[in-house]
Formats: structure tokens, C-alpha cells, sequence
């Protein structure tokens, strides 16, 4: 099996997610292109109780994948959602994915042209979803 570096860290044996309180930056979202990468780092988000967020190649394309049922928090409320969603759908319009698809719970994108804007799409909506999340539990409100 071939490991792939990225700043000295195996994306796939050693795949780390963000511990509470800090997002992953774009240098550190793991490459799940293999299955095997995929399930390491699920594991891993699931035991540290973090969001799940990670980039896998398709083809000449990057694709972007985060999993909010990872975390045991609760998932975002739906208004909240909106500026996920209008922030992919900017994304869509400018043609930097061609497809979007946000829930309070998962976000994915695909046809991504590159390693690096894949990355940084990552970092910057596992950052948002974990704010939101954090946000969202900080505030009372009505029973859930």
C-alpha cells in the first residue's frame, strides 16, 4: 500500500481529524481517494468526536466531503444552513465545482479542478460547519 505525504504526515495511516475547538486546516484535510484512507479517517472523527471532512481525487477532479454525524453534537439548524448553501451555490455559479449538495448534516462537492482549491474549499467549510455547530450550541433556544 502506498502512503501519500502531505507535510510529513501519512494521509492514510495516520490520519488525524481536528480535536474540538479546531478545524483542520487546508494542509491537514486528509486524501480519502483510497477506501482504506476514507475509513481511517472516519474512525478517527468519530473517536476525537469531530466533524468528518476530507478531499479524494475522481478522475482529473477533485471532490470535497464533510459528515457532520461524525460528532455527536447536534447537526446545525436549517437557517443556518442558508449561508452554507449560498456559499456552495456561489461556488456553482462561479464554476469552481459543478455540483453542490449541503445539508445541515453533509456537504459535498464535486468536479473540483484542483488538489490545492479542493483543500481550501474543504478547510473553509469544515471551519464554518464546526462554527455554526458551536454556535448553535452556545445559544439557548427551544428544547431539541
Amino acid at each position: 500500500m502506498s502512503v501519500r505525504l502531505i507535510n510529513g504526515v501519512s494521509a492514510c495511516d495516520h490520519v488525524s481529524m481536528s480535536t474540538p475547538g479546531m478545524p483542520l486546516q487546508a494542509a491537514l484535510i486528509p486524501d480519502c481517494t483510497k477506501p482504506e484512507a476514507h475509513h481511517a479517517a472516519y474512525r478517527s472523527a468519530k473517536t476525537n468526536d469531530a466533524i468528518f471532512v476530507c478531499i479524494a481525487r475522481q478522475g482529473r477532479h477533485w471532490k470535497v466531503e464533510l459528515d457532520a454525524f461524525a460528532s455527536s453534537k447536534p447537526i446545525v439548524p436549517e437557517q443556518a444552513v442558508t449561508v452554507l448553501r449560498a456559499a456552495a451555490e456561489a461556488l456553482v455559479i462561479a464554476g469552481t465545482v459543478t455540483q453542490a449538495n449541503v445539508g445541515a448534516d453533509y456537504i459535498s462537492m464535486w468536479q473540483i479542478e484542483s488538489e490545492k482549491k479542493a483543500r481550501e474549499i474543504a478547510a473553509a467549510f469544515h471551519a464554518a460547519l464546526y462554527g455554526l455547530q458551536q454556535l448553535h450550541i452556545a445559544i439557548p433556544g427551544p428544547a431539541r
